[in-house]
This record gives structure tokens, sequence and C-alpha cells, in this order.
């Protein structure tokens, strides 16, 4: 069986590598592709994830190319992890959303309906391709962001074959997990709503329902992403939600900090990345120095790991990073696919998390709305699970953000200026005073890659 990666010389390739390889003698994969049309990343990040896979599958055909087209020939599952632009790109219009005094961050914010304006066209030529030259019945697995933007207009054009993945909900559970001393996969969970902005409906242990046992720890809050959220306000809402609902609950304090921080995330990451590339670049061949290779990416990685989401809530991830490229590894969005492929191929029924249309899991959706939900794999697809007695205020927050996807999806299919304005503008988090001006500064950075009408 052959996987392929668009994207493939992104800096997390070497995790994406890891899991893929650590996986393929058990889930029958041969061949691996990992492509990318900037060579020069493909050069020091496609060859460390070679690398990476080396030490773990010696025998698998790990190839790296520029082609799109050679990548997807002949694969039977396809993942998607690219950023068109790059973080030069990513930076400007994050600069550009705060300088209107708007919440910039790039997936739950407005930040995101620029960034999908470029993602989502390429997304559409590589579903193009896929569906000539790949494999009947073939799988897309899409972790670009803004995800659940992206999806959901990617299931609107017609390209219903795509998944979007998140690594978020399992990493919540992971955490959990780990504070708890459990083995891992001890942990159940329902989660229900929307990419980002999704809630864990229960987390169960041996079938009994623990989450307020983890809401009364106070070892969550220090130890998990749980930390972003006070203790009293959780106890008090009743339900475990996902990290990004910071974004949601505390809108001014988020704001406040990013007005005062002297760099923003995109920012932070742009620089991090950048001088990594720099080093990575006088080391020359990074798959004949992998360990020296290595220690570069372990630094800059980890200072990037520590700084998640600190700008915005202040909160400093406290855990050391390292990366260790053949300890046992299921984790990451590379494992949420690889979960897919493990229940197809198992011939049973499975359940796992991911982004796909609602098809009547909550009634205040429409079946056709993708969401991110608990679901039922068989080899005809994913089926989400039911949820009823949904909290009013998750309700609530989930048909907002759902009419702005709806309509940001619009918008990039249609490419007009007027949607993009009227999508911005049902963003909970944009002002709506401030739509037009941002959909001005939106335009104007990409139009490199994209042309709007009216």
């Amino acid at each position: 069986m052959k996987l392929a990666v668009i994207g493939g010389g992104g800096v997390r390739s070497p995790f994406l590598a890891k899991s893929l390889s650590q996986s393929a003698s058990r889930l029958k994969i041969d061949e691996v592709v990992f492509a990318d049309i900037d060579r020069n990343k493909l050069r020091l990040y496609g060859n460390m994830a070679k690398k990476t896979a080396y030490l773990n599958a010696p025998q698998l055909k790990f190839t790296l190319t520029g082609s799109v087209r050679e990548a997807v020939e002949g694969a039977s599952y396809i993942i998607t992890t690219i950023r068109p632009g790059g973080d030069e790109t990513r930076m400007l219009e994050e600069s550009a959303t705060i300088a209107e005094g708007v919440i910039a961050q790039e997936t739950v914010g407005a930040a995101g309906l620029s960034f999908a304006m470029r993602t989502f066209p390429a997304l559409c030529e590589i579903a193009h391709f896929a569906e000539k030259y790949a494999l009947p019945n073939f799988r897309i697995f899409n972790f670009t962001n803004p995800v659940g933007i992206v999806t959901q207009a990617l299931s609107d054009a017609g390209y219903g074959f795509t998944y979007g993945i998140c690594d978020a909900p399992t990493g919540m559970l992971d955490s959990f997990e780990k504070m708890l001393g459990l083995k891992e996969g001890s942990l159940k969970a329902e989660v229900y709503g929307l990419n980002h902005l999704s809630f864990f409906k229960s987390v169960t242990l041996n079938g009994k329902d623990i989450t307020k046992r983890i809401l009364k720890d106070p070892a969550s809050y220090e130890k998990t992403e749980l930390a972003f959220f006070p203790q009293s306000d959780l106890m008090r809402r009743g339900y475990i939600p996902n990290e990004y609902l910071y974004y949601y609950f505390y809108p001014e304090e988020a704001l406040r900090n990013m007005l005062k921080a002297k760099k923003l995330r995109g920012a932070v990451i742009c620089e991090l990345n950048a001088e990594m590339g720099k080093e990575l670049n006088k080391l020359g061949d990074t798959f004949n120095r992998y360990d020296e290779a290595l220690e570069i990416f372990s630094k800059y990685h980890g200072a990037r790991e520590s700084a998640y989401m600190s700008l915005e809530t202040g909160v400093k991830r406290q855990k050391k990073w390292t990366f260790d490229p053949v300890s046992p590894e299921k984790g990451g969005y590379a494992g949420v696919a690889l979960k897919y492929l493990e229940i197809v191929q198992s011939g049973k029924e499975g359940e796992m998390i991911l982004s796909c249309p609602s098809a009547g899991a909550l009634d205040f959706m429409q079946p056709s709305d993708v969401g991110e939900f608990s679901v039922s794999v068989t080899a005809n697809g994913a089926v989400p699970h039911r949820f009823g007695n949904v909290p009013e205020e998750c309700a609530q927050i989930v048909s907002e953000m759902k009419r702005y996807e709806n309509a940001a999806s619009l918008a990039l299919r249609t490419r007009s200026k007027s949607a993009l304005v009227e999508a911005l503008a049902l963003n909970p988090l944009v002002p709506a005073e401030k739509a037009a001006a941002l959909a001005e500064k939106y335009l104007k950075i990409n139009a490199p890659y994209v042309e709007y009408g009216k």
C-alpha cells in the first residue's frame, strides 16, 4: 500500500515519518512518499524524515519528490499538511489583524480565513490530482489549517473523500492518561463540536464516566491543556473543553494579551523556523549528519512547543520537550490517520475522532455541516455518533461558529469579496464593523495566490 504526504517538507515531517514508519509493517504500508514544492525544505526536513523512517523501518520504500502528481499516483491514502505562503505570510496576516484590534489566531480567529484563502485552492488541486491518479476508494486526511473551514469547503465543492484530522482531542486524552498514570488507550471519549471548538461530552475509564474526577483534580490544571482555564470556571460549566475554547470563553483577555505581546505566535514561529533553517542549511546533509540535525531540530522545536498559546493565555508549558526518533509512538495527527487505516484493515467497526459531515450527530446542525466528532468507522467510511442533551451554551457557540464556517466556505468557493466580508462579520470573535477593513487587507495579502471578484 502507498501513502503520500503532501507538505512533506514541513517542520513536523520527522514526527510524521516516525509514526508512519513504526506502523508501516503492521498496516501493510510498503511505500511512503513525501512531496513538497519547496525543494530546500524538502532537502532539510524531508531528509530528516527519511532518516527517521529508515531507523524505524529500513525495509520501507521512502521517497521524496517535488511533484504532487508523482506522490499521489497509485496512493491509497493521502495526508495534506501544506502552508502556502510560508511562515512569513502567516506573520503578515496576524499583524494585519491585530492592527485592527481583532484576535489574530490563525484558525479560530479572523486570520484563519485569510489562511484558508490560500490553502483551499491548493487543496482543491491536490484533490483533483488524487481523483485522476490515486487508487479507487482513496481517502484524503487533511491537517491543513483552518481544518474546519477548508474541510467544509472541500465537502461543499464535491470532494467528499476528505476527512479533517487534528491531534488536539487525542492529545488532551493522552495528557489525562499520563496525569492519572494510566496505560495508553485506557480512556475513551465522546467528543462533539467543531475543529478547535469541541467538547468532551464524557471521558470514561473501564466504562465509568470520570469527567468530574478530572475537573476536580488540581493536577489537570498543571499537567494538561486545561491549565488555560480557571478550575472554578470549568467546575461551574461541568464539561471539558478543547483548549481553543479559551478564545471564546475569555476573548477580551486573549485580545488584551495579544495587544501587549511584543510578537504574535506567527512571528515567533517564523523566527524560530528561520533560525533553525539557517543552522540546518549550514549543516547541509541532514540525512547523513542526522544526529547533529536532530540536536538543532530539538532545540528550536522545543522552544516552539513551550510557547504554545503562551502569548494569548499567559500560561507557559512546564514540561521539557524532547524528540526520540525510535521510541514507541502512536500520537500526533499521523496517529489519527493511521487509526482510520487500522480500523478499516481490521474488518471490524472501530471508534475515533475526526472532522466530517454531521449526518444528524447534533440536532442543531445540518447533515452536511462538517464538525469534529467521535465517529464509528467501517470500510464504508465514518459515521458520527449522535449527541443529545448538549448544554445550551455549547450549542450556541457551535451554532454561531458553524454559520461563520458555512459563510466562509461560500466565500472560498465563489471567490467573492462581498461574501468574504459577510463571512468575517459572522465570526463571533470579529466585530462586524471590522469585517470590511480586514477583507481588504486579506485580499492584498493573498493576491499572489488567488484572485477574488466583487
